[in-house]
Protein backbone atom coordinates (compact mmCIF):
# COMPACT_ATOMS: atom_id res chain seq x y z
CA UNK A 1 0.00 0.00 0.00
CA UNK A 2 1.44 3.48 -1.26
CA UNK A 3 0.54 6.05 1.35
CA UNK A 4 1.02 10.05 1.45
CA UNK A 5 1.10 12.32 3.84
CA UNK A 6 -0.23 16.44 3.49
CA UNK A 7 -2.08 18.91 5.80
CA UNK A 8 -5.52 18.01 7.00
CA UNK A 9 -8.35 19.72 5.65
CA UNK A 10 -12.10 20.46 6.18
CA UNK A 11 -12.98 17.35 3.71
CA UNK A 12 -10.88 15.08 6.43
CA UNK A 13 -13.12 15.94 9.19
CA UNK A 14 -15.53 12.81 9.05
CA UNK A 15 -12.19 10.48 8.76
CA UNK A 16 -10.28 12.26 11.26
CA UNK A 17 -13.50 11.82 13.85
CA UNK A 18 -13.50 7.96 13.12
CA UNK A 19 -9.57 8.11 13.91
CA UNK A 20 -10.48 10.38 16.95
CA UNK A 21 -13.09 7.20 18.17
CA UNK A 22 -10.40 4.88 18.04
CA UNK A 23 -7.12 6.80 19.92
CA UNK A 24 -10.44 6.70 22.16
CA UNK A 25 -11.44 3.22 22.81
CA UNK A 26 -7.59 2.42 23.49
CA UNK A 27 -7.22 4.65 26.23
CA UNK A 28 -10.48 4.32 27.50
CA UNK A 29 -9.92 0.48 27.33
CA UNK A 30 -6.57 0.90 29.07
CA UNK A 31 -8.12 3.89 31.69
CA UNK A 32 -11.36 3.76 32.25
CA UNK A 33 -11.21 5.65 35.69
CA UNK A 34 -9.87 8.32 33.75
CA UNK A 35 -11.44 8.51 29.60
CA UNK A 36 -14.83 8.33 29.09
CA UNK A 37 -16.31 7.13 25.57
CA UNK A 38 -16.51 10.07 23.63
CA UNK A 39 -14.24 12.31 21.02
CA UNK A 40 -11.44 14.50 21.75
CA UNK A 41 -13.17 17.34 19.87
CA UNK A 42 -16.06 18.20 17.99
CA UNK A 43 -16.45 19.27 14.33
CA UNK A 44 -16.78 22.64 15.25
CA UNK A 45 -13.54 22.28 17.67
CA UNK A 46 -12.27 20.46 14.89
CA UNK A 47 -12.35 22.87 12.15
CA UNK A 48 -10.64 25.71 14.50
CA UNK A 49 -8.15 23.70 14.84
CA UNK A 50 -7.37 22.92 10.96
CA UNK A 51 -7.59 26.49 10.34
CA UNK A 52 -5.18 27.74 12.91
CA UNK A 53 -1.46 27.18 11.60
CA UNK A 54 -0.31 26.97 15.47
CA UNK A 55 -2.01 23.70 15.39
CA UNK A 56 -1.16 21.70 12.70
CA UNK A 57 -2.87 18.54 11.51
CA UNK A 58 -1.75 16.13 9.60
CA UNK A 59 -3.46 13.21 7.70
CA UNK A 60 -2.15 9.57 5.90
CA UNK A 61 -4.29 8.74 2.85
CA UNK A 62 -3.83 5.54 1.07
CA UNK A 63 -4.08 4.85 -3.00
CA UNK A 64 -7.73 5.49 -3.14
CA UNK A 65 -7.24 8.57 -1.19
CA UNK A 66 -8.69 7.30 1.95
CA UNK A 67 -7.50 8.32 5.32
CA UNK A 68 -5.89 5.98 7.34
CA UNK A 69 -4.66 7.79 9.74
CA UNK A 70 -3.65 11.45 11.56
CA UNK A 71 -1.34 13.45 13.55
CA UNK A 72 -2.04 16.50 15.77
CA UNK A 73 0.46 19.02 16.19
CA UNK A 74 0.97 21.87 18.39
CA UNK A 75 3.85 25.00 17.69
CA UNK A 76 4.81 25.61 21.32
CA UNK A 77 7.20 28.11 22.63
CA UNK A 78 7.96 29.27 26.18
CA UNK A 79 9.00 32.79 26.33
CA UNK A 80 9.92 35.07 28.74
CA UNK A 81 10.20 32.61 31.33
CA UNK A 82 12.51 32.77 34.42
CA UNK A 83 13.54 28.95 33.63
CA UNK A 84 12.68 27.67 30.16
CA UNK A 85 14.84 28.55 27.41
CA UNK A 86 12.97 29.97 24.13
CA UNK A 87 13.14 26.96 22.28
CA UNK A 88 10.32 26.20 19.61
CA UNK A 89 8.73 22.90 20.36
CA UNK A 90 6.54 20.66 18.07
CA UNK A 91 4.45 18.77 20.56
CA UNK A 92 2.95 15.63 18.85
CA UNK A 93 -0.59 15.59 20.47
CA UNK A 94 -1.77 12.41 18.47
CA UNK A 95 -0.86 10.30 16.41
CA UNK A 96 -3.32 7.71 15.01
CA UNK A 97 -3.42 4.90 11.67
CA UNK A 98 -6.29 3.06 11.22
CA UNK A 99 -6.86 -0.23 13.13
CA UNK A 100 -7.08 -1.81 9.53
CA UNK A 101 -3.64 -0.30 8.22
CA UNK A 102 -1.88 -1.23 11.06
CA UNK A 103 1.81 -2.39 9.96
CA UNK A 104 1.56 -1.10 6.80
CA UNK A 105 3.88 1.78 8.18
CA UNK A 106 1.57 4.13 8.26
CA UNK A 107 2.38 5.81 11.51
CA UNK A 108 5.94 6.03 10.04
CA UNK A 109 4.85 7.68 7.17
CA UNK A 110 3.11 10.29 9.42
CA UNK A 111 5.99 10.89 11.57
CA UNK A 112 8.24 11.54 9.47
CA UNK A 113 6.56 13.88 7.62
CA UNK A 114 6.23 15.60 10.96
CA UNK A 115 9.55 15.72 11.61
CA UNK A 116 10.36 17.39 8.42
CA UNK A 117 7.37 19.97 9.09
CA UNK A 118 8.88 20.69 12.31
CA UNK A 119 12.52 20.82 10.57
CA UNK A 120 10.77 23.68 7.95
CA UNK A 121 9.46 25.60 10.70
CA UNK A 122 13.20 25.56 12.53
CA UNK A 123 11.84 23.55 15.33
CA UNK A 124 14.74 22.63 18.15
CA UNK A 125 12.50 19.47 19.52
CA UNK A 126 9.61 17.13 18.75
CA UNK A 127 7.75 15.97 21.88
CA UNK A 128 5.00 14.09 22.88
CA UNK A 129 3.07 12.03 25.47
CA UNK A 130 2.40 8.39 25.82
CA UNK A 131 0.08 7.05 28.23
CA UNK A 132 1.67 3.96 30.45
CA UNK A 133 -1.72 1.90 29.90
CA UNK A 134 -0.41 1.86 25.83
CA UNK A 135 2.48 0.14 25.76
CA UNK A 136 2.06 -0.13 21.67
CA UNK A 137 2.20 3.24 21.14
CA UNK A 138 5.35 2.93 23.82
CA UNK A 139 6.76 0.76 21.47
CA UNK A 140 6.42 2.30 18.59
CA UNK A 141 7.95 5.28 19.25
CA UNK A 142 10.69 4.16 20.77
CA UNK A 143 11.66 2.38 17.61
CA UNK A 144 11.33 5.67 15.44
CA UNK A 145 14.14 6.67 17.98
CA UNK A 146 12.51 8.25 20.53
CA UNK A 147 13.37 9.13 23.93
CA UNK A 148 11.60 9.59 27.34
CA UNK A 149 12.62 13.29 28.62
CA UNK A 150 9.90 13.68 31.47
CA UNK A 151 7.80 10.94 33.24
CA UNK A 152 4.37 11.48 34.93
CA UNK A 153 3.57 9.58 38.09
CA UNK A 154 0.47 9.33 40.12
CA UNK A 155 -0.97 7.98 43.21
CA UNK A 156 -4.47 7.01 43.08
CA UNK A 157 -6.47 7.84 46.03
Amino acid sequence: MAVSVRRAGEKDIPAVMELLKQVNRVHHEGRPDLFKLNTKYTDDELKGILGNDKTPVFVCTDDDGRVVGHGFCILEKPENTRLLTDILTLYIDDICVDEAARGKHVGRAIYEHILSFAREMGCYNVTLNVWNCNPGAMKFYEKLGLEPYKIGMEKIL
